[in-house]
């Protein structure tokens, strides 16, 4: 039996599923929240294009309508420098993770053009090698009814850009895909265990060297604030091709949060954006929050100061490292 903080604050988050509020100048703010997907936004290119929706142009057999799904067969652990150890097929090719999927029960949430970028890995023929608990290997089926191989609950998938073995251009995609350690956890460079990512709660803090108390989401990327949006009335300045680019962060239920000033209070608080396009935004004191598509790893802070107005965010709200 697993258990975690993370699940108990989820059942706690259950009891308060819809909070309207006035506070940030809004009418209403829906405080309930499912899971979070720090990577949704529409893109036309590069991170976090390749989610449910896109189609690449080049895949492998598995990729298409009607193809032949290809066994992995004896599968493999790969140690690479960014990532640690991560799981291969036996031709070498990555084996990745969708976080909008669940592993208990298994659920896949990649269907139709999703997967056709991210061919599901069939169950059939797939055997674990030294390194991969036999036990971990399991299979869900899918809504069309095919056996997909599963590693610790988690869903398993190649991806169509990689082209050859040791490709990695599947992580970090959109905020959701991830290589697969052999645990079934993300993989990580922390260990290639993958654990100092997966068990993030939705938003937490790390201790930036530089900018000290750093906001991030449950994949360790930075959160940052836009010196172009206000607080109050709330509203976000960054709209259509700036989302590519800052991708907003979704909803997280205040029990799913470990370190951040979340009050709501009336006031000030943790509320989220209705935003006109559609999209639902968390904030932090009335600041919509965001992540950065040029961060590739935790710990990145690539987008500190872009233009001069965009800035990581501290867990009380303030831009941390802004010139006074």
């Amino acid at each position: 039996m697993k258990t975690s903080w993370r699940s108990a604050s989820l059942v706690a988050s259950a009891a308060a599923v819809l909070v309207l509020t006035t506070a940030c100048g809004q009418e209403k703010a829906d405080t309930s929240t499912g899971t979070q997907n720090v990577g949704a936004a529409p893109a036309a290119g590069g991170y976090g294009t390749a989610g449910a929706g896109a189609s690449p142009s080049t895949g492998t057999a598995a990729e298409g309508e009607g193809a032949v799904a290809q066994s992995a067969g004896q599968l493999a652990v790969a140690d690479t420098d960014k990532l640690g150890e991560v799981v291969t097929d036996s031709a070498g090719m990555t084996l990745y993770r969708f976080d909008k999927d669940t592993a208990e029960p298994p659920k896949s949430a990649c269907d139709g053009e999703c997967a056709k970028a991210w061919p599901p890995v069939p169950a059939s023929g797939a055997a674990a090698p030294i390194g991969i608990d036999k036990s971990l290997l399991g299979e869900v089926t899918r809504a069309d009814g095919t056996k997909q191989l599963t590693i610790d609950g988690w869903p398993q998938y190649r991806f169509a850009k990689d082209t050859k073995a040791g490709d990695l251009k599947g992580q970090g995609v959109g905020g959701t895909w991830y290589a697969s350690a052999p645990t079934g956890k993300k993989a990580s460079a922390a260990g290639g265990s993958g654990g100092a990512a997966a068990d993030l709660p939705g938003l937490s803090t790390r201790n930036d060297p530089e900018l000290g108390e750093v906001v991030v989401d449950k994949n360790g990327m930075t959160v940052y604030r836009f010196e172009k949006d206000t607080p109050w009335p709330m509203k976000s300045a960054c709209i259509g091709a700036c989302l590519e680019k800052w991708p907003v962060v979704e909803p997280v239920a205040a029990a799913d949060t470990k370190g951040i000033d979340n009050k709501n209070d009336g006031r000030r608080g943790y509320v989220v954006l209705n935003r006109p396009d559609g999209l639902k935004q968390q904030s932090i004191d009335c600041w919509p929050l965001y992540t950065f598509a040029g961060d590739k790893k935790p710990g990145d802070t690539n987008g500190q100061g872009v233009g001069g107005t965009w800035y990581a965010i501290s867990p009380e709200g303030k831009p941390l490292g802004k010139p006074k």
